[in-house]
């Protein structure tokens, strides 16, 4: 008996001991990193899908988002959430999202200045990139489709609040946004001028255009221009309220 209460005792004594060693400090779980409380950490969501700061994803179809015009953005934003545009993945995220939210996010990336990548190599036959110069620089009168340079700048590169550039976009993108609107699977506040263009289009038309926008160089100055042209050559719901 003796000795198993000698050995009970060391056996208590040791226990005692490492207890001892042990800070409490040690003992607490470590708190957790603190993270950056920025737009720029916020918005990692969505350059997960359109590459980092924005600058459009490298499989052709998610877009750049860096440097659009704001009330673009916001409008887009808007019609994912509202309705409008259809991609699960993009409603989801954005119907918990207020309207000054959404404006947060959308001064955000067009507030960001950064370069564009050289564009692709030319792709399409020599005359679909001509039938699609024709398009985007003169239109089609006896169709009633607008020039793209009417509504999107003559340099193509947007006009600011509202109306996005058209240059280095991915084809592949171009063409699913341009077919989106032809079959209603795309829209935009009434009177919905876009897809009253793209249901004009001939699907030929659709691949010209895009052949011929994705091999366009971006010009010196990527900024979409602040100045809007006297008139607009259709009545578009996007534009801020009283544009014509």
């Amino acid at each position: 008996m003796t000795s198993l209460l000698h050995t009970l005792a060391l056996l208590a004594a040791g226990l005692a001991g490492a207890a001892a060693c042990i800070s409490p400090a040690s003992a607490q779980p470590a708190p957790p990193a603190a993270v950056e409380d920025s737009m720029a950490q916020r918005m990692q969501a969505c350059t997960a899908c359109h590459g980092k700061e924005g600058r459009a994803a490298r499989d052709g179809y998610y877009p750049r988002i860096a440097g659009k015009p704001a009330g673009y953005i916001y409008n887009q934003l808007a019609n994912f959430r509202d309705g409008r545009r259809h991609y699960a993945l993009m409603s989801e995220l954005l119907v918990p999202l207020t309207d000054d939210y959404l404006h947060e996010i959308a001064g955000y990336f067009a507030s960001l200045d950064l370069p564009y990548p050289a564009p692709k190599a030319p792709t399409g036959t020599p005359e679909e990139r001509a039938r699609g110069q024709r398009l985007v620089t003169q239109g089609d009168p006896g169709r009633k489709i607008p020039a793209c340079a009417a509504c999107h700048g003559a340099a193509l590169t947007g006009i600011a609040p509202a109306v996005p550039g058209l240059l280095g976009l991915p084809r592949d993108y171009l063409n699913a946004q341009l077919g989106a609107w032809r079959t209603g699977q795309r829209k935009a506040h009434e009177p919905d001028c876009m897809g009253q263009i793209a249901r004009s289009l001939a699907p030929e038309d659709i691949g010209a255009v895009s052949h011929y926008l994705a091999a366009q160089p971006l010009p010196a100055d990527t900024h979409p221009v602040a100045v809007p042209p006297p008139s607009w050559p259709l009545r578009c719901g996007g534009l801020p309220e009283g544009t014509k």
